[in-house]
């Protein structure tokens, strides 16, 4: 894959204006934008109509945890609107993500349409070791994400997000052609903001990331299209 193939943008704004015009500026050097849920409860699904009339990829970052049915449900919906990407939390469980993965398949196979990747998320990027500790659970981090990771495969999806600390371990674990999807990308001349476990784009391209996500870097440059430009070349 190209450095453009990789690259996600996050369209983190809260309205379609500000979405499209981010499109329009960027779409020469980017493929797929995430669109996440401020931006989609905004907007609702003409969001999604609006961005790939332009010719581009959508990664649907609405992190569906419900029960398995009401989860296949929104999954299937999400298939219907020709999305790239839908994701969902590894901690909705295996049977979760095993029912939406087959209602997804069944959809995709009645449309004639390609079936978006299905990625699970393991841990969030904003959540350290202590936050983890917070909420119940007392492995450390890379076991947690790993465990996950690993329930994500058996359930049968194609990948997951997690942090770029996580990506070798999970390469080294599920093999080659895991989709990893790692945001809380960060270049060196960009704020931290809210991210804990973060990277740089060269780190984690490096360390076997399949895609990688960016935001307020280049979303809020003064200049978009250059911050994306150069993200791209520290990925190369």
């Amino acid at each position: 894959m190209t450095s453009k193939e990789r690259l996600i943008v996050a369209l983190d704004v809260d309205t379609q204006k500000k979405a499209l015009s981010l499109v329009e500026r960027l779409k020469a050097e980017v493929e797929i934008f995430k669109i996440g849920s401020e931006l989609f409860t905004s907007c609702g699904p003409g969001i999604v109509s609006a961005v790939k009339s332009r010719g581009c990829g959508i990664f649907l970052d609405l992190k569906f945890h419900d029960i398995p049915n009401t989860t296949s449900k929104a999954a299937v919906a999400a298939t219907k609107m020709g999305v790239s990407i839908i994701n969902f939390h590894a901690l909705g469980g295996y049977d979760m993500m095993k029912r939406a993965k087959e209602a997804v398949v069944i959809e995709a196979e009645e449309l004639k349409i390609e079936r978006p990747k299905l990625i699970a998320v393991t841990i969030l990027t904003s959540m350290n070791r202590n936050g983890l500790k917070k909420t119940g659970i007392n492995d450390n981090m890379k076991k947690e994400v790993l465990k996950l990771a690993a329930l994500a495969k058996e359930a049968g999806l194609d990948g997951v997000v997690a942090s770029a600390s996580e990506v070798k371990l999970i390469r080294e674990h599920l093999g080659g052609y895991f989709t990893i999807i790692t945001p809380g990308v960060r270049p060196e001349w960009a704020a931290v903001n809210d991210q804990k476990r973060i990277a740089t784009p060269k780190e984690a391209v490096l360390n076997g990331a399949t895609y990688i996500v960016v935001g307020r870097p280049i979303v809020e440059a003064p200049d978009p299209l250059a911050a994306a430009k150069r993200v791209l070349e520290e990925m190369k």
